[in-house]
């Protein structure tokens, strides 16, 4: 059996023990670790849809939390005017997309501090409109939106209902921006990323590309903030804080930008290190979380997901090369 054959084997088997351990875990696994997991998988689909921009579009994005906050409350208003779940969903996703393309369409033809300056903008100014409209948001309180217990027949507790709805949304996102980093769309992305005007030259245009990586991210932030609203079933304007949007930047560094097993990396590390640093010392939460993060950067520049080539790059450079079998005419070459 060829090793290209083994290989493909191996990865198929991998997928089917992980596939069947991800099904088995929520009936398994306590309250608590149910919802961790769902956090996770909250936060994953939201770094997935930022590193789309950043990792493989080369964009500055620093308001991705806001298209995630826009989900949440998009979702709470269906759900307390009693949409079906599908259609919230739907509307969840489409409505940040929307106003993500409107922005885009304003930004992408801006680089460097200009369009960081109009993503920043969004979580600072969506926090005071989400206060103040009060009918639509609930104001400084937040609205609770309670749709997502478990339906008798399926015979699950509440936690693991909702695991399994986050373990579709998060499958689905996944798959989705896997095949669209390995497509047409992936290839223009990162011609994008490394020049402009050569990408121009082969006929991809930059602006267009653009507007689509933001474009779909804020889908991604959308879909996040539905499954926000399932997980917690309360959003408020703190949902839309830039110190969120600093902190989704952030894991997805750590993770692996251009990564999309890193964004699921970077998604963990959103929800255990702030509980870890917490445990240590709640007021040195944001010094340990910058020493961390500078930490992974020079060690790991490629983010965590790099971990296990460089791994093996330092394990063959430790091994012993095999001694050529023609030493003089090794010699001779390295004479010459």
């Amino acid at each position: 059996m060829s090793t290209v054959l083994r290989t493909k084997w191996f990865r198929l088997g991998l997928g089917v023990v992980v596939a069947v351990l991800l099904l088995a875990a929520p009936l398994m696994l306590p309250l608590f670790a149910n919802q961790t997991l769902v956090r996770i998988g909250v936060y994953a689909i939201a770094v997935l849809g930022l590193n789309l921009v950043m990792g493989y579009a080369g964009q500055v994005n620093l308001g991705q939390i806001f298209f995630v906050g826009l989900g949440a409350y998009v979702a709470a208003f269906g759900v307390t005017h009693d949409w079906n779940v599908v259609l919230v969903f739907v509307a969840a996703c489409l409505l940040p997309g929307v106003l993500g393309l409107l922005v885009a369409l304003a930004a992408a033809r801006l680089g460097g501090l200009a369009i960081a300056m109009v993503t920043i903008a969004l979580p600072i100014v969506g926090v005071p409109l989400a206060k103040r409209l009060s009918d639509l948001t609930g104001g400084s309180q937040g609205v609770s939106a309670r749709f997502s217990g478990a339906p008798d027949w399926s015979g699950l507790y509440d936690d693991q209902w909702q695991y399994y709805v986050l373990l579709v949304i998060t499958a689905v996102a996944f798959l989705l921006a896997r095949n669209l980093v390995r497509g047409k769309f992936g290839r223009a992305l990162k011609a994008v990323r490394r020049n402009e005007a050569v990408a121009a030259s082969m006929g991809i245009s930059p602006y267009r590309y653009k507007v689509l990586a933001f474009t779909v991210a804020s889908v991604f932030g959308g879909a996040s903030g539905f499954g926000y609203l399932v997980a917690v079933q309360y959003t408020s304007p703190e949902t839309l804080s830039f110190g969120h949007s600093i902190a989704l930047v952030a894991a997805m560094v750590v993770g692996g930008a251009g990564s999309i097993a890193g964004s699921l990396i970077g998604g963990a590390y959103y929800v255990f290190v702030p509980q870890l640093t917490n445990s240590i010392d709640p007021n040195l939460t944001a010094i340990s979380q910058g020493v961390i993060l500078l930490v992974v950067l020079f060690l790991l520049p490629g983010g965590l997901v790099s971990l296990p080539r460089v791994i093996r790059r330092l394990a063959r450079r430790r091994s012993p090369q095999p001694a050529s079998p023609w030493p003089e005419e090794t010699e001779r070459q390295a004479q010459a």
